[in-house]
């Protein structure tokens, strides 16, 4: 029987079960890896929009995270909600004490639905402690933005957004462009290779027009993670999960009464 390699998500959970922690399983599982959780928050929410955040106590993830690193041999580690400055030093702990080498971190600060889900203070504590400990960061075209100062509302603003944040500490950055406008979307890759190099490289594929996207974010960051515990290269896993993603927005359906989730189990049906 083939192993599958454990991926570990440090996330919020979703009542509704379209994005954070809920989407996460769904996605390791669906292509291929065994998942493991550490929960940062529960947030009441479903396709409407978030109700209520309740972060969970630093102790509590402190522990989480050492059950998990205690006993299971983890390969690869996708990081998102994070919503407080003391759980982004918990979560860099955790990694230094383990030596975890694949982590990628989806710096989620707002909700689809466009409601806040990070205190203040841990937006610059996360670029503080965090970046430099990642393989990839993949933040959004907003939140591109919010952590470079910069307007990012076209491909030029991506791409310097990129480049502000590898000059950060990062060592690779994915900016995501579901918010462009035109028939296309482009995400850009910019990492640094052994030589010190900048190498970029764009993804692109023809927009599919549907509002049913909660979770888009959760689910490319932990597909890439999986496939990075598999053994795939950066670009490589980049690219199997900017496929997987594709498939599963093309085939998402109508749940709920606002913003459906995508339909992480779409190569199965």
């Amino acid at each position: 029987m083939k192993t599958r390699p454990i991926i570990l998500s440090i996330a919020g959970s979703d009542s509704g079960g379209g994005a954070g922690i809920q989407a996460d399983i769904k996605t390791i599982s669906a292509v291929g890896g065994y998942a493991c959780t550490a929960i940062t928050a529960v947030t009441a929410q479903n396709t409407l929009g978030v109700r209520a955040v309740y972060p969970v106590p630093d102790e509590a993830l402190r522990q989480q995270l050492a059950a998990v690193g205690d006993d299971l041999a983890v390969a690869a580690v996708k990081i998102g909600m994070l919503p407080t400055a003391g759980q982004v030093e918990v979560v860099a702990s955790a990694i230094a004490r383990y030596g975890w080498r694949q982590v990628v971190l989806d710096p989620v600060l707002v909700a689809t639905s466009g409601d806040v889900l990070v205190q203040g203070a841990a937006a610059g504590r996360m670029a503080d402690r965090l970046f430099g400990l990642c393989t990839l960061l993949t933040p959004n075209m907003a939140e591109a933005a919010a952590l470079t100062g910069l307007a990012v509302a076209d491909e030029a603003g991506m791409q310097a957004a990129a480049e502000t944040l590898l000059g950060r500490g990062s060592r690779a950055v994915l900016v995501k462009g579901g918010h462009l406008a035109g028939e296309r979307m482009t995400d850009w890759l910019y990492r640094s290779d052994a030589a010190g190099n900048v190498v970029r490289r764009a993804f692109s594929a023809a927009k599919v027009h549907t509002v049913h996207l909660h979770g888009t974010g959760c689910t490319l960051s932990s597909a890439i993670a999986a496939y990075l515990g598999m053994g795939y290269d950066l670009e490589a896993a980049v690219e199997a999960a900017k496929a997987y993603i594709g498939r599963a927005i093309a085939a998402a359906q109508p749940l709920g009464h606002g913003r459906g989730p995508v339909n992480h189990f779409a190569d199965w049906e």
